[in-house]
């Protein structure tokens, strides 16, 4: 009897399994690994609290938490809060992470190879101190490879020691925040969130030139660029790239909620009352940053007479998949105002002509419209200055507050 029992004990030994591994808390270094050899390279921070498992994507002063992680036995799925893009992957013999970050579009998924590994808190490895400091303002021309056209933004950097941080501002929006180094005569910079996934690399001559920039660009797209620090530098006022076509204009438009509920800015609701209409979406990144500040802006003021209105320009027609996509992002920011479906995609030529046909066309994204308490459309702001540019972030509030105070009066 005695002999059996041994041999059921050692088979079930033998049968047992391992523990699945688990994913490390701490700092790691993230890699989406380019079929062109380029690797876009960021950090995230896993922190474990009560058996549950939370990641921080860290860029710069930024912290996006992000806490829908799912381990099954060593694969571990991670699914990001916007832009409808996940991770799955599995954890290997030495506790890193392989397999694919996949954005899910509109009516397709694009996927990229995803590597990461634990305990590694550098973004980009430093050999050689800084030969050149590129704090300051640069005006930055962006090429694409064998085309003749450029698109136009301005840098803006701080460095301290190896160190560098900062982004680009741009008349639609900036590249929120980005953080890097200058090696030697090198410049890296690289950001992630979900949406944005950019590398910058580019060569510093001396204090004020950037040659041979190369700016990797999510899965595939890759430009050149150059740069020269210029500290008057300036881009278009954003009240003058999308305006009503004739002065004093009424807005005139009706939508469903996520609900199903047709709203008019007409309703009663918004009847002598200041309107912030915010043309949004939950693809855009610039979006989320200025849906968070109105989201907390509205809580404190709403008692004013002011109401927001939030049109959302999703990348599907289905209103299904677009209420999905809307419902997500105004709930990760608590939104208390209407949150309306146009069912008209962003890439649209007619967006403007489908949606506003006061306006004299949508430029980019987020655009905002402040319209007074007799209906009529004050300002159009395209675009957003946000938390990652700084002292342009701070600027933007004031005059924010000081045109909301005129309209309030």
């Amino acid at each position: 009897m005695r002999k059996l029992i041994w041999i059921l004990m050692t088979g079930l030994a033998a049968c047992s399994t391992q523990p699945a591994p688990q994913l490390a808390t701490g700092t790691w270094q993230g890699h989406l690994v380019r079929e062109d050899g380029g690797d876009i390279v960021f950090n995230f921070n896993v922190s474990d609290s009560s058996g549950k498992k939370t990641i921080h994507i860290i860029n710069a002063g930024e912290r996006m938490l992000v806490d829908d992680i799912r381990q099954e036995g060593d694969s571990v799925f991670i699914r990001m809060p916007f832009f409808d893009s996940e991770f799955k992957t599995a954890l290997q013999a030495d506790g890193s992470l392989q397999g694919q970050w996949v954005r899910h579009l509109a009516d397709s998924d694009a996927s990229i190879t995803f590597k990461a590994f634990p305990n590694v808190s550098e973004r980009f490895p430093t050999s050689t101190e800084a030969k050149f400091n590129v704090s300051g303002r640069w005006p930055t021309y962006f090429k694409t490879p064998g085309k003749t056209d450029s698109s136009f933004a301005i840098g803006e950097f701080r460095q301290e020691g190896n160190k560098v941080q900062g982004t680009f501002l741009t008349t639609t929006g900036d590249y929120r925040f980005l953080e890097g180094v200058v090696d030697g005569d090198t410049l890296k910079l690289s950001t992630f969130d979900g949406s944005h996934a950019y590398h910058f690399s580019a060569l510093v001559k001396n204090d004020s030139t950037l040659t041979d920039g190369v700016f990797l660009q999510g899965f595939t797209a890759t430009r050149q660029f150059s740069a020269k620090k210029d500290s008057s530098a300036q881009l278009q006022d954003a009240t003058t790239l999308a305006t009503v076509k004739e002065t004093g204009a009424v807005l005139d438009f009706t939508f469903p909620d996520l609900n199903g509920q047709q709203v008019s800015i007409k309703d009663d609701r918004f009847k002598n009352k200041a309107v912030i209409v915010q043309l949004s979406g939950s693809w855009c990144p610039n979006c989320m940053d200025e849906t968070a500040y109105l989201s907390e802006w509205y809580k404190l003021n709403k008692d004013r007479g002011v109401e927001i209105i939030m049109l959302c320009y999703e990348r599907t027609t289905d209103f299904e998949k677009s209420k999905k996509a809307a419902e997500g992002f105004a709930k990760r920011f608590d939104v208390t105002y209407p949150v309306l479906l146009t069912g008209v995609t962003p890439s649209d030529p007619q967006k403007a002509e489908k949606t506003l046909p006061q306006l004299t066309g949508i430029k980019g994204f987020p655009t905002t419209i402040y319209v007074d308490k007799t209906g009529k459309v004050k300002e159009v702001h395209t675009g957003f200055n946000g938390p990652g540019t700084g002292v342009h972030f701070e600027e933007y509030k004031k005059e924010f507050n000081a045109l909301m105070d005129e309209l309030l009066k």
